[in-house]
């Protein structure tokens, strides 16, 4: 038997942890937590100080039976599960199982899985941090009576199965705000007008900019602001360019700047995240679990089995003296020194941030790790993220990009065209990376990389072309999971660690649907948040929220005592919940969809639309005392207004065989059906039927021809009733991809056309 026992937390880091320590050290895995609180029960006893009662996991007995065993044979045991809370309380839950085992026990944590770092840790141990382990308690404790006290409420309301979460339920409130949003947007029209001028046989574009001292905006800038102005209308514009005609159009000043683009921070967890969202497409929990494999350990050939980048889960952008030299040796060794700044670059800490780890970085900064050199040892999706780590890390630490930015205003009988430009000069640290810029609503102005002439004031332009263009405001995008993520993290909810676990929760219980990569509550999802909010107003809150986070924070820096910050907690908490659980039948009710037909088993009560896992049924207002029931199974939308033109009973939306339409609630009593056309014809030569919208099996939405079997045609892409220009076929669709954005494609001959975009429409005043 060996003399020492290392214990972490993966089988994955065993073999490269044994290579590095030698025949002297077994490695163990506790293969996660071993102590929790138990599965079906709260397991906290809140009358006395939230003492909780904590079992051994499920699955883990032989494993904890085997840990006790090496522990009795080891001189010294080393506990390494990962540097966080989560890791600090799996230590310290190791430590008291294997207590009468073994009393010689070390806490040991390392950064990085390299052979220095894992042999310094050993080197080096440290006590458990019990300021972190009540941290992880605490957090622990909270949830456990959010989630088990809580959810029940929406059991007895709504179906069992549902679920809420201290911070899952502030997340799907704020995707549902978001979509109330959107919901209640009014566009409103605004106009801009762009002149075409041109100067030594140069030509470019200019945008008007002002009108008599006031500059022109969209609606939602100029709330009644004296200095600002919004061209409402066609009438509006028409009447400013009949005072541009025939007027001369002078260059009233012209301003050459240089400016600087310092490069993007290294990556911490969030960002992370975001990045890999923007970038590669992957989801949060997709990119944690990659992460977790670049950072345990992968076998690299003769270099054997090796961590490629530091611990993941990170608030903090510092970076190690030893790493940044290497850095720079790295720069030097690819670029001239024009890219490398006299010094290293040192960024600022977050407000929040917890800063007891390194930023996520390359573990092995060398040409010899370079992610080329490395590639046939990885995956995929192991190299495209280890790519995208290795990129950002070195460009954090190169030159400023340098831009020329020019801006030109033309004065014309009282308005003022303006058009700028910025053409970059020296690429600098974007020779290495460059940072994928999240969607805005399309509201507002871009400036352009166009390089404008040299000109000086006082010149006169030829003016070609005054054009109006007419616009109308965006709703706020829906979030994506990388604007989830920033949202999460910028109001201080949770911890990045948990963000993935958090998604992927309102994934699973169809809280959300994702189209187009972006999210969209469903009618269970909205009706969640609808009693969370109004029962729960105060736990439920983003505010609320992001200070019990701080609290958790000020636990682990032994500011706040674990149990008083419980206790402050559960004390309007629990009041709130005696005065729930009174009201839950009136709530019940009033989460029930009545409808217009009378039972048919009892004729007393009206059938209500109630929730189930497997989707709405109908039921008897009368239950307990009637128990009729009515699948509803068809159904998939909420009842429409519209009423069946044949018996006189509500119209709904059905999915019958893969064939979504509007049909009769008393269907297939009552067959009465409309189909849901979307307006464009069928493209098949003789063929005269509708694209209608279909499904799959699993509910992809796809659009079909209502002949079909007769007619087979089908695309998954939304079909737009515009013919092609090209080869003049008769349908276009519509196509929104990651590299190529929003834009119209035709099906046979793949021409594609521009969407007018508002990002469009302002580059004019490039």
């Amino acid at each position: 038997m060996s003399k020492n026992l290392v214990i972490v937390e993966s089988p994955a880091k065993c073999k490269t942890l044994s290579r590095y320590l030698g025949k002297d050290f077994s490695v163990k895995a506790t293969m996660g937590h071993i102590i929790d609180l138990p599965e079906k029960e709260l397991g906290v006893d809140i009358e006395h100080d939230f003492k909780p009662r904590y079992t051994t996991s499920k699955g883990k007995r032989r494993i904890v039976k085997a840990l006790k065993e090496d522990a009795k044979k080891a001189e010294t045991v080393f506990l390494a599960p990962d540097p966080d809370r989560e890791g600090e309380a799996i230590a310290w839950h190791v430590a008291q199982t294997i207590s009468k085992s073994n009393t010689t026990v070390r806490r040991v944590q390392f950064n990085e899985i390299t052979k220095k770092a894992v042999l310094n840790a050993i080197e080096n141990p440290q006590e458990i941090d019990i300021n972190k382990v009540n941290a992880q308690q605490a957090r622990r404790i909270l949830d456990r009576i959010v989630g088990y006290q809580v959810s029940p409420i929406l059991w007895r309301t709504v179906f069992r199965g549902l679920s809420a979460g201290r911070v899952q339920s502030v997340a799907l409130r704020i995707l549902c705000e978001r979509e109330d949003e959107i919901k209640a947007f009014k566009p409103e029209e605004y106009w801009s007008i762009i002149a075409q001028v041109e100067y030594d046989s140069v030509a470019f574009q200019s945008k008007l900019f002002s009108v008599d001292g006031k500059k022109i905006t969209v609606p939602s800038d100029a709330n009644g602001k004296n200095n600002k102005m919004v061209i409402q209308n066609e009438e509006q514009a028409k009447e400013i360019i009949a005072r541009l005609t025939d007027q001369s159009f002078i260059v009233s000043d012209v301003v050459r700047t240089e400016k600087s683009k310092r490069p993007f921070a290294p990556f911490i967890t969030s960002t992370l995240q975001q990045e890999a969202a923007r970038k590669l497409g992957f989801s949060a929990a997709k990119t944690m679990m990659i992460a977790q494999q670049l950072y345990e350990g992968l076998e690299l050939g003769e270099l054997g089995s090796l961590g490629l980048i530091t611990y993941m889960r990170t608030d903090s952008t510092r970076i190690s003296d030893e790493a940044l030299a290497s850095a720079r040796q790295v720069i030097t060794n690819n670029f001239d020194e024009r890219y490398l700044p006299a010094k290293p670059c040192i960024y600022g800490k977050a407000k929040n941030a917890q800063d007891a780890h390194e930023a996520i970085r390359p573990s092995q900064v060398s040409d010899e790790f370079n992610p080329k050199n490395v590639k046939k040892y990885l995956s995929r999706d192991q190299h495209k993220l280890y790519n995208l780590i290795w990129k950002r890390f070195l460009s954090s630490q190169m030159s400023n990009a340098i831009f020329d930015s020019t801006r030109i205003d033309i004065a014309v009988n009282g308005c003022i065209f303006r058009a700028t430009g910025m053409v970059m000069k020296f690429d600098g640290f974007l020779a290495m990376y460059d940072e994928t810029r999240e969607e805005k609503n399309g509201n507002g102005d871009s400036s352009g990389d166009v390089r404008l002439p040299d000109i000086k004031p006082d010149t006169e332009l030829i003016c070609k072309e005054i054009i109006d263009k007419q616009h109308f405001t965006q709703p706020p995008p829906r979030y994506t999971e990388a604007s989830l993520v920033r949202e999460l993290e910028d109001k201080g909810i949770g911890r990045p660690s948990t963000y993935a676990q958090i998604i992927d929760t309102l994934k699973r219980r169809k809280y959300v649907d994702v189209d187009n990569k972006r999210f969209i509550p469903t009618e269970v999802g909205f009706m969640v948040r609808n009693i969370l909010v109004k029962e729960f107003a105060t736990i439920f809150d983003v505010q609320f929220t992001a200070t019990m986070e701080k609290n958790l924070d000020k636990i682990e820096d032994g500011e706040v005592n674990w149990i008083k910050a419980m206790k402050a907690f559960y004390l309007p908490f629990g009041e709130r919940l005696k005065a729930v659980e009174k009201d839950i039948k009136e709530l019940r009710e009033q989460n029930q969809e009545v409808t217009d037909r009378t039972c048919p088993e009892c004729d007393k009560f009206p059938l209500v639309i109630k929730w189930s896992k497997n989707g709405r049924f109908l039921a008897c207002q009368g239950f307990p005392a009637c128990k009729y029931t009515e699948p509803l199974q068809k159904t998939e939308a909420q009842i429409s207004n519209e009423k069946c033109d044949k018996c006189g009973a509500s119209m709904v939306l059905l999915n019958i065989k893969n064939n979504r339409f509007l049909g009769c609630s008393n269907y297939p009593t009552c067959k009465n059906t409309k189909s849901l056309s979307i307006g464009v014809k069928c493209p098949n030569e003789g063929c005269d039927g509708d694209l209608i919208e279909r499904s799959t099996k699993r509910g992809k939405i796809f659009y079909g021809c209502s002949a079909y079997p007769k007619c087979t045609f089908a695309t998954w892409d939304k079909p737009l009733n515009e013919p092609c220009e090209k080869c003049g076929y008769k349908i276009l669709v519509y196509k929104d991809t990651k590299r190529k954005g929003v834009f119209k494609r035709c099906i046979k001959c793949k021409a594609e056309y521009p969407i007018e975009t508002e990002s469009d429409e302002n580059s004019a005043e490039r």
